[in-house]
């Protein structure tokens, strides 16, 4: 297991034990040293939900998409990220971009 994911091991207990804050600490210190660390995106857009910072959950959900555009699961998770967002706002236009995540991981998963 590299360092990173040891790293990443160690957030996930924390995010387990509800230690939110120490986990996202620990998430963006993970993303400062690999940008493309998918799973870490994954993980803040989780964690800012539950904390009810929407805006920076949506930023990590569409980064993980960004970084992995042929994934269904991804535009999924992405999908529920912006219910939650709507869900916590009722703002309107998290509800079509919900639906259009969900179009488009339903679109990766029939051509697979």
């Amino acid at each position: 297991m590299t360092d990173i994911h040891a790293k990443y091991s160690e957030v996930e207990k924390l995010i387990d034990d509800e230690k939110f804050e120490e986990a996202i600490t620990g998430l963006n210190e993970i993303v400062a040293e690999d940008e493309s660390f998918v799973l870490a995106h994954l993980a803040l857009a989780r964690v800012y939900t539950k904390t009810g910072q929407h805006d920076l959950a949506i930023q990590h959900g569409e980064k993980v998409v960004e970084l992995e555009p042929t994934d269904s699961f991804n535009f999924t998770a992405l999908s529920v990220t912006y219910q939650r967002a709507w869900a916590g706002t009722q703002e309107q236009q998290y509800i079509q971009k919900a639906e259009d995540a969900m179009a488009k991981a339903q679109m990766i998963q029939s051509q697979s």
